[in-house]
């Protein structure tokens, strides 16, 4: 009796699920306005309703470490832009470059750096108006570095926990310390880094690999906040100081937080409306939907089986990461993968891989993530087109390589 009530329990479950994560997939439900945020908390609603888990089950699901984590990040990086800090970055990099390659090597070790401790998301939303100052000041085509820009984001995220929504949900559920996650992954977004670099160079060879020079133009004096500048860096070195000293992310990030909204500079309403709020409903959502269907769907056999069979060689797990991460976007991928990665007998090790591959399979397409969508978008609203052949003339082989980088590293 008990299994035949539990039947349209487990319907409903895969239903919810594959429903969910297809519009996770097209981007949009045909007809209807929701999209992927709307369709993640539709998603994990209707598991509640439908009896698959219930309500206390439900708000469990939700990893408040991983939310805890990338609020407290959030709100750090709004500080950082609002007290003018990358602007000030901006200006000292434009004054000191004379030749495009010069300034592609800055706008990529820019971008990637900051990325690799704050979120590539949020410095991309910040980085991308500043790369078109500088490019279109400087009478320069906008693509080849707008393509730096999103593709050093991706690849240098996946340095550290703090790089990336992913990251820092693969932290929290595995357990990996914040100082063997950056051991382990650094040295694949340093090879990235260049590698991005001498692609683009190569296949904007007309604009990079000459000995043309440019004059700077005049810039007007950087709007900036010392106070608030001295102030934000110092709580994001004690803040990375904690993370590599083993202070539990989450809880470090929050106090960070917490510490920077006590402000007179600045009006509090600026900061939170620097936050992606979307984002983190989004990750409520899903991981809702995902532990219903784990709960209805897949048995620990099952899921012993399938890992066994499929995900214990890196290349493979790689693979299946990659492709997925392009299909239905990373953070879904990673959290669809996690009760087969658990199931491993090297769990922190299969993690390390999967970050490595869904971070870097960002670059495939301009698809891809959604770093390469807010640099697309931030361009379009300056009149500048990223086209998605271009796009992928870099990115496509730019994938292929550092992934292979990244499974002989692991």
């Amino acid at each position: 009796m008990t299994d035949l009530l539990a039947q349209p329990q487990i319907a409903a479950a895969v239903f919810i699920f594959a429903a969910t994560y297809l519009v996770l997939a097209i981007g949009r439900l045909p007809g209807f306005r929701i999209d992927r945020t709307g369709a993640a908390f539709l998603g994990a609603a209707l598991m509640v309703a439908a009896g698959v888990l219930t309500f206390p089950q439900a708000l469990y699901a939700v990893d408040f470490d991983t939310i805890a984590l990338l609020l407290g990040m959030m709100i750090l990086v709004a500080n950082l832009r609002l007290s003018g800090f990358f602007r000030l970055i901006t200006a000292h990099v434009i004054r000191r470059v004379n030749r495009p390659l010069t300034l592609l090597i800055a706008i990529v070790l820019v971008s990637g750096l900051f990325s690799a401790f704050l979120v590539n998301d949020t410095v991309c939303l910040v980085l991308t108006p500043l790369v078109l100052d500088v490019v279109l000041k400087l009478e320069r085509p906008p693509v080849p570095y707008l393509l730096g820009t999103a593709m050093a984001s991706n690849i240098g995220s996946v340095a550290t926990i703090t790089g990336n929504p992913q990251n820092i949900i693969i932290g929290s559920i595995s357990g990996i310390s914040y100082s063997h996650f950056a051991g382990a992954l650094a040295p694949v977004a340093a090879i990235g880094l260049v590698l991005a670099v001498a692609l683009i160079a190569l296949l904007w060879r007309s604009e990079f690999l000459t000995r043309a020079r440019f004059a700077v133009p005049p810039l007007p004096p950087a709007r900036a906040h010392a106070g608030m500048i001295a102030k934000t860096l110092l709580v994001t070195a004690v803040l990375i100081a904690a993370f590599f000293l083993g202070v539990e992310p989450g809880k470090a990030a929050v106090v960070a937080g917490g510490v920077l909204l006590l402000t007179r500079r600045v009006k509090i309403e600026k900061v939170y409306a620097e936050i992606d709020w979307t984002l983190l409903l989004m990750f409520v959502g899903l991981f809702i939907v995902v532990a219903g269907f784990e709960k209805s769907e897949l048995g620990p056999d099952l899921i012993r089986q399938v890992a066994a069979q499929h995900l214990d060689h890196p290349a493979i797990l790689s693979l299946i990461t990659a492709a997925l991460s392009n299909v239905v976007s990373n953070v879904p991928a990673v959290l669809v993968l996690r009760p087969f990665v658990s199931g491993l007998a090297d769990p922190a090790h299969a993690w390390l891989v999967v970050a490595m591959a869904a971070t870097l399979a960002g670059n495939f397409t301009l698809l891809g993530s959604v770093a390469n969508l807010i640099v697309a978008q931030k361009a379009r609203m300056r009149g500048v087109n990223l086209p998605f052949w271009d796009y992928f003339a870099v990115g496509a082989p730019l994938t292929v390589l550092t992934i292979l980088i990244g499974i002989w590293l692991l």
